[in-house]
């Protein structure tokens, strides 16, 4: 099975200190390792980077809208644009994948809650494996819940019957 992974809005404006992205080196870290790992096996690194004309920190002119540099996408990967939490909605990414033969997407990125769930979701929709690296997506806390009660919530919720769900660690491209 054709597999790609799939790195969801890691931009600079996520990583902003005003922010307090939860774990944001760790899981920055613990995605540099899953495209080092694609790489290496050949597999596909498709970056998903959100983009909104006249946001203060989302729009293309703005140095916070570019994917953080530790994780800076190389020539050959694939860099698609989105304006809404769904990373196929009006944009390239299915037919990058079709193209391409894919058939299982790994997913990693940021913010769980809202890319992240909703990107699952759409893609266990069109009939592709998903597996949600555990590890390897973070949010913000919102006043309600804290970032990490929101990234179990969702790692439980998407792993129940849409996504399988594994550490990093086990991801094996």
């Amino acid at each position: 099975m054709k597999t790609a992974l799939v790195i969801i809005d890691v931009q600079k404006a996520m990583f902003q200190p005003q922010y307090d992205l939860y774990r944001g080196e760790e899981v920055l870290d613990t995605i540099d390792g899953l495209i080092l790992k694609a790489r290496e096996a050949g597999t596909p690194v498709i970056y998903i980077q959100h983009t909104e004309q006249g946001d203060p920190e989302f729009s293309m002119d703005k140095p916070t809208w570019e994917i953080h540099d530790k994780i800076k996408p190389l020539p050959t990967d694939i860099v698609i644009q989105k304006s809404t939490c769904d990373s196929f909605y009006k944009t390239g990414l299915q037919e990058a994948l079709l193209e391409r033969g894919i058939e299982k997407l790994v997913i990693a990125g940021m913010q769980t809650e809202f890319c992240v769930d909703t990107t699952v979701r759409s893609a266990f929709g069109k009939g592709y494996k998903v597996i949600l690296v555990e590890n390897a997506h973070s949010t913000f806390d919102n006043g309600i819940l804290q970032a990490e009660q929101i990234i179990r919530h969702h790692n439980k919720v998407l792993a129940s019957s849409i996504a399988a769900l594994k550490p990093a660690e086990e991801i094996v491209f």
